[in-house]
C-alpha cells in the first residue's frame, strides 16, 4: 500500500529519532561498561602489586606478637631478614657481635629521667635466632603514594646550615631545630633523646627527633645514616612515637628505606624491633623518659653499628652501601625535623619534639643529652665548636647548652609551629 505524499519521509525522521535516543543511551552505558572494566583491571593490578610486595616484607615467622597498639611483631629466623633479597648480600656473613674493644664513653647515667622499653614487649619477646620484625599490613601500602615509593622519604630532607637560609625554608616543606658540628672526620656519634608524642596536623606530615651521620656533599651523592624517634601516621597509620632508621647513599633518589623496608641494615638482636612504638612517653610536667642511640664505625671491617640503650647492639649497615661514609662521616647532626605541607604560605600546627619552645626548660621542652662524637681513636668524646641551625625560630627553637654534671652537652629544641608569631 502507499504511504500519503510526505509520510515517507516523516515516517523516515521517526526512525531517525528513535535510532538516536537509543545511541544516546547506548553509547555512555558502553563508555561507562570500558571505564569499569578499566577500573576492575587496575583494581586488579593493583591488589597484585601489594599482594607481591607484601610477600617480599613478610617473612615466614616463628613466632608473631600481637602488640597492644596493634602492631604483629614477627619473629623471623636472622638469615631470613630483608636484607638478603639484595644480590649484594648474597654471600654475606652476618656479624654476630661487634669486633672486640669497647668506646671509651665519657657520659653518666642520669636520674632524671626513667627507663624506656617498646610496647609489643608487654605481650613476649623473640627466641634466640630470630629478630623481631614489624609486620607490614596491606593498609600501610595503600597509604604511600605508590607501593615503590613505601617506606622511603623524598629527596632533599637534609637540614644543610651553612647554605642560604631561604632556600632551606621552602626545601619541599621540610624545616629543623638542630644542633652540628663539621669540619673534621667523625666515625660515629651518640646522644640520649628524651620520647615525646607530638600532635601531627595532617596525616602526610611527620615529627622525628634523630641523629643524622653525614659523608660527601649535599648533591645527589650525599651519604646518611639517621636514627632516633619518630610519630608518622603515614607510615605507621598512628601517632606512635616509633624507634626509626634510615639511610641512604644517593640523597635519597633510589637508595635507602627507613627500618628494614629494603636490603640494607643488618639486625642482630631479637630484643628490640625497628619501627615499633616506645613505650612509655614524657609528659608534659610529669615523668620524662628517653633513649640512648650510639652508632659507630668500627674501624677493622668499615662497618657502621648502632647500639640501642647500654645493652643493645642492633645490628651494622656494611660498608659497602655507601661511598663517602666507607672512610668517614664530614658532619654530624642531633635535633628535629617536620614536615609541613600547608598552602599559601600557611604553617603547620604538627608539633616538634614536646610541642614546645625549649625555654621551658625540663619536663617541659624536649632534650639531647651527653651528645658525643667518635673519634678517629675509636674514642668517645665531646664535641667541638657545636653550632645550631633553624628556619623558623618563631616555629621550632634550638638553645645549645653545657652542664658541669652527667648532662655534659646538651640542648632543648622543638615548639608548636603554627602560633600568633609563626603563621
Amino acid at each position: 500500500m502507499a504511504l500519503p505524499c510526505g509520510s515517507g519521509r516523516r515516517w523516515w525522521r521517526a526512525v531517525k529519532m528513535a535510532l538516536g535516543l537509543c545511541l544516546c543511551f547506548l553509547i555512555p552505558m558502553a563508555a561507562a561498561g570500558i571505564r569499569n572494566t578499566n577500573s576492575t583491571f587496575g583494581d586488579q593490578k593493583l591488589k597484585l602489586e601489594v599482594q607481591q610486595q607484601l610477600k617480599l616484607l613478610n617473612k615466614p615467622a616463628h613466632k608473631s606478637i600481637k602488640s597492644p597498639d596493634g602492631d604483629i611483631i614477627d619473629c623471623i629466623h636472622i638469615n631470613n631478614q630483608p636484607a638478603f633479597d639484595h644480590p649484594l648480600f648474597k654471600n654475606h656473613t652476618i656479624q654476630m657481635r661487634p669486633p672486640k674493644g669497647r668506646l671509651f664513653d665519657q657520659s653518666k647515667v642520669s636520674s632524671k629521667s626513667k627507663s624506656i622499653n617498646q610496647l609489643w614487649h608487654l605481650n613476649g619477646r623473640c627466641p634466640e635466632g630470630t629478630i623481631p620484625v614489624r609486620r607490614t599490613k596491606e593498609d600501610d601500602l595503600l597509604r604511600a603514594s605508590s607501593i615503590k615509593s613505601y617506606g622511603r622519604k623524598k629527596h632533599l630532607t637534609i637540614p644543610k646550615p651553612s647554605s642560604a637560609q631561604p632556600d632551606l625554608t621552602n626545601q619541599g616543606g621540610h624545616q629543623h631545630a638542630i644542633v652540628y658540628v663539621e669540619g673534621d672526620k667523625y666515625y660515629g656519634a651518640k646522644g640520649t633523646i628524651n620520647v615525646w608524642k607530638p600532635q601531627i596536623q595532617e596525616p602526610n606530615e611527620f615529627s622525628l627527633s634523630q641523629i643524622w651521620i653525614l659523608g660527601g656533599s649535599f648533591g645527589e651523592d650525599l651519604n646518611s645514616i639517621e636514627a632516633g624517634w619518630q610519630v608518622s601516621p603515614d607510615l605507621y597509620g598512628d601517632s606512635n612515637a616509633r624507634l626509626f632508621t634510615y639511610w641512604t647513599s644517593d640523597a635519597y633518589q633510589a637508595t635507602g628505606c627507613y627500618n628494614l623496608l629494603c636490603s640494607g641494615f643488618i639486625q642482630i638482636s631479637n630484643q628490640i624491633a625497628m619501627g615499633a612504638s616506645i613505650y612509655p612517653v614524657s609528659g608534659y610536667g610529669g615523668s620524662q623518659y628517653d633513649i640512648s642511640i650510639l652508632v659507630w664505625k668500627d674501624p677493622k671491617e668499615g662497618n657502621w653499628w648502632m647500639q640501642f640503650g647500654n645493652e643493645h647492639v642492633l645490628g651494622y649497615w656494611p660498608a659497602f652501601l655507601f661511598s663517602y661514609l666507607s672512610d668517614s662521616a664530614s658532619m654530624i647532626e642531633w635535633g628535629g625535623e617536620v614536615v609541613n605541607s600547608q598552602p599559601d604560605g600557611q604553617h603547620t600546627s604538627t608539633q616538634m619534639g614536646s610541642g614546645h619552645f625549649p625555654g621551658e626548660g625540663f619536663g617541659r621542652a624536649s632534650y639531647f643529652k651527653n651528645i658525643q662524637i667518635v673519634d678517629g681513636s675509636n674514642n668517645l668524646r665531646p664535641p667541638k665548636d657545636i653550632a645550631t641551625f633553624t628556619e623558623q625560630p618563631n616555629c621550632y627553637d634550638v638553645q645549645n647548652r653545657k652542664s658541669g654534671d652527667n648532662w655534659g652537652n646538651y640542648f632543648y629544641y622543638g615548639g608548636p609551629g603554627k602560633n600568633p608569631n609563626c603563621q
